[in-house]
């Protein structure tokens, strides 16, 4: 699956104060964007804390709309997919705010997703049992989800996003807070999906996994695109030995208000 998008704006009210007096404004948290990520590949999506990286993907996981701007999705025969819900059964979107059933365990879980979406009870327990074994979650996959740890959680939630067998993942920090073995099987997912040709895009605050795990990188900061490519030519660009260093290349220069950009 490939994602376009093209030009995309996403303006919010806010209230600021001026001497005594409180007054609204509007802004841009995300101020004409235009990516694109395709089949069997990773994108990352990085930047500051409060740069808009989550309200755009949000407006990816077609969660949020945007105020202007158009999103594409082409199916891997290469056609448009214009119908909504076409759109959205294509989509796996994971957020370190995912709400799951706390009350359930995590088969119970698992097994009713397998019947919203309309697969047989066998073919429900069968993706449960490769879930379960892809993801270690032999120990605990009877335990409810209140009773999980962070890292346990996060696994849950990926599963439930494998469950429809997505083209495209849309993963906001998959791997914040959690312990390295947690983190390390997250991200043998993606390299997992990928392989299957599967499109993946995803934020994280971790740049040296960013470095060795994404196909190219866009670099935002206050809404806008302040650099992108792929990790070894951001380094070229800003003669840099890492992405960090070249995190802070770009955005000490963007922050102290220069206007120089990569992209």
């Amino acid at each position: 699956m490939m994602i376009e998008v093209i030009d995309i704006c996403k303006q919010f009210e806010r209230t600021v104060k001026r001497g005594r007096k409180s007054e609204k404004e509007e802004f841009l948290a995300v101020d004409h964007v235009s990516l694109k990520a395709e089949a069997g590949e990773i994108v990352g999506i990085l930047g500051p804390n409060g740069a808009g990286k989550t309200t755009l993907l949000r407006m990816l996981g077609m969660l949020m709309t945007p105020t202007s701007g158009e999103i594409r999705f082409w199916d891997t025969a290469g056609n448009l997919i214009s119908d909504t819900s076409k759109r959205k059964e294509a989509i796996g979107y994971l957020s370190g705010n995912t709400r799951l059933y706390p009350r359930f365990t995590i088969r119970e879980y698992l097994t009713f997703l397998g019947r919203l979406y309309g697969f047989t009870d066998k073919e429900t327990e069968k993706r449960i049992t490769r879930l379960v074994e892809m993801f270690s979650m032999e120990n605990f996959v009877d335990n409810r989800i209140e009773k999980l740890s962070t890292g346990q959680t996060q696994r849950a939630s990926i599963c439930r996003c494998l469950m429809a067998d997505p083209q495209l993942y849309i993963l906001d920090e998959p791997t914040l807070g959690l312990d390295i073995l947690s983190a390390d099987t997250i991200i043998r997912f993606m390299e997992g999906q990928k392989k299957r040709g599967k499109t993946v895009l995803y934020s994280t605050h971790y740049l040296e996994e960013a470095e060795v795990l994404c196909d190219r990188i866009y670099m935002i900061n206050d809404g806008k695109i302040a650099a992108h490519g792929t990790p070894a030519g951001l380094m070229e660009d800003t003669k840099t030995a890492s992405l960090r260093e070249t995190f802070h290349c770009i955005f000490g220069q963007t922050l102290e208000g220069g206007n120089k950009h990569y992209a």
